[in-house]
């Protein structure tokens, strides 16, 4: 078995809930169910350093404290919320995509244009954005679309854990497909996922692990033949399955 490429270590999500403690390996797709304001959307963000709580988080020996700390060390967020606080609404698709990694651009001095709109439709291709002209807005693409050049933006960081809140949230039945799809071979790659999801049957789809949450705390962890859909809701009640 591969040695864990996240290790989390007496998590306290609030004063007074019972700490928790996980791994995270290679290849991995673990799940987070819980309640709205049960902490697993606090337990998701401290992974990607936008929470403080007690305890520790480490990739590879180094310290997760921070969002700065997180993107050194490979570990990408992609938000709940895409018009909020995912998509820049008065930029264009190609600017949404690039604007995290303009580096990958540089020819010399200067930002390349050409290499630009190439690795952007290299990611379209692969995702299956419909979308106009990489110069278009992107509030001209649906929310699905909007969503697939979110993650595109996300997977150019070259990640080695995604964090994913919800993210076939608002898009249609065709997009999450692809989504699902997209997830198992970033998995099968050896890259390292946890997705917060809202809808149980997505997460037992799509996931070889799952934690849920309540009141600020681990309720159970399940895998293989007891991840079912009363047994995750038996544990958001507190109640047994």
């Amino acid at each position: 078995m591969a040695d864990p490429v996240l290790t989390v270590s007496d998590m306290s999500l609030r004063p007074g809930a019972v700490p928790l403690s996980t791994t995270l390996r290679p290849g991995e797709i673990l799940g987070l169910a819980g309640l709205d304001g049960h902490g697993q959307d606090m337990f998701l963000r401290r992974l990607a350093g936008l929470e403080r709580t007690g305890g520790t988080v480490e990739l590879g020996g180094n310290a997760i404290a921070s969002f700065r700390d997180a993107e050194r060390n490979a570990v990408v967020y992609v938000p709940r919320d895409r018009r909020s606080t995912g998509i820049f609404p008065g930029l264009s698709i190609l600017d949404n995509f690039a604007i995290a990694t303009p580096g990958r651009d540089r020819r010399g001095p200067l930002i390349s244009a050409r290499a630009r709109r190439a690795r952007y439709e290299g990611w379209k291709e692969r995702l299956k954005i419909v979308a106009p002209s990489p110069e278009a807005p992107i509030t001209a693409l649906s929310g699905g679309n909007q969503q697939k050049v979110l993650l595109a933006r996300a997977l150019a960081r070259d990640p080695r854990v995604l964090l994913l809140n919800d993210p076939t949230r608002g898009v249609d039945v065709a997009t999450r497909h692809v989504l699902y799809d997209l997830f198992a071979e970033l998995a099968a790659g050896g890259m390292a996922l946890v997705i917060l999801s809202s809808e149980i049957e997505e997460i037992l789809v799509l996931c070889h692990r799952v934690l849920v949450f309540r009141e600020h705390a681990l309720a159970a962890e399940m895998k293989g033949e007891a991840m079912r859909t009363e047994s995750v809701i038996a544990a958001m009640f507190g109640r047994a399955a």
